[in-house]
């Protein structure tokens, strides 16, 4: 199998990774955490999320992220938005790219947004008629696709089907989440075995968790099958509130060192990231979640 010679990092940190963070995180705070990421040669980060703040009171501030970020050229700014409003928030604030989420797992998607898969699908037809008025991309994303918290092993077909009416209603991407971590190199090379019968390679990213210590296994897997995108966060910051016990993402400064190794760009600096995410760490009181980053912070 041919890996593919360029891989794009979507950084998911400044949304996925410290929306589940218990205290406040200051807002200076997170356009820092954003600027170094944007220094280091990130292309594509994923800055806030226009949700109910009740439901995660940690991105209550997304307009003032958005509204301080001190933009770079050739760098995108994305949010997730769940529905219309959030959409028409996420619009008014300027972001550059827009995603939505589905699950694959029926039980996953009634905890998580309190409604079956056909309905939280039929939810974003609203989202995405406004995002192409406006000509604003749309991500897609997919839950649970190798594992669920309420109903085990996932069926590849029903990941694939949920796959095909993101992209049929004009996601121009879908990401794929291991959202608890459970999957497999094994696990992962069934799926894509599957899905890439059916979606082109180019049209799929990767958004591994790393509870059980797999999430490169399962990245590398996915560079085998042709996809050339992964979601990671640095220092392995976030986890998933609905899936217990999972932790992190895959950090950001891990996959890169991977990716480096292989001879594979990714257009990012190194030490650059490693110093974005000691510093979110320190804010956090805690030590990165990422290995590299540990290893070369000792050295």
């Amino acid at each position: 199998m041919h890996l593919p010679a360029k891989v794009t990092i979507v950084e998911v940190g400044p949304r996925d990774g410290l929306q589940n963070e218990q205290q406040t995180i200051p807002l200076a705070s997170k356009l820092e955490l954003i600027d170094d990421l944007a220094a280091a040669g990130m292309r594509v980060i994923e800055a806030g999320s226009f949700v109910n703040p009740k439901w995660v009171p940690q991105m209550a501030d997304s307009e003032e992220v958005f509204a301080g970020i001190q933009r770079r050229d050739g760098v995108r700014y994305t949010c997730l938005t769940p529905n219309l409003r959030g959409f028409e928030r996420a619009l008014a604030a300027g972001v550059d790219e827009v995603a939505v989420f589905g699950a694959a797992s029926e039980a996953f998607s009634q905890k998580n947004i309190n409604c079956g898969i056909d309905d939280s699908l039929a939810r974003f037809g609203d989202v995405m008629a406004a995002a192409k008025a406006a000509a604003i991309p749309v991500r897609g994303y997919v839950s649970c696709v190798l594992g669920c918290p309420y109903e085990g092993d996932i069926d590849p077909a029903k990941v694939s089907h949920v796959t095909g009416k993101l992209l049929d209603m004009g996601c121009y991407e879908v990401s794929l989440g291991d959202t608890i971590g459970t999957g497999t190199a094994g696990s992962m090379a069934s799926l894509l075995q599957v899905l890439l019968q059916d979606h082109a390679a180019d049209k799929l990213a990767v958004h591994c968790h790393d509870t059980y210590g797999q999430a490169l296994s399962n990245i590398l897997v996915a560079l085998q099958h042709g996809i050339a995108t992964v979601d990671a966060s640095v220092a392995g910051l976030g986890g998933c509130p609905y899936a217990k016990g999972a932790s992190g993402n895959v950090a950001t400064e891990d996959v890169v060192y991977m990716l480096q190794g292989m001879g594979i760009d990714t257009g990012l600096d190194l030490d650059g990231l490693i110093a974005a995410g000691n510093r979110i760490s320190g804010v956090l009181a805690r030590a990165s979640a990422s290995r590299v980053a540990l290893a070369r912070s000792a050295a």
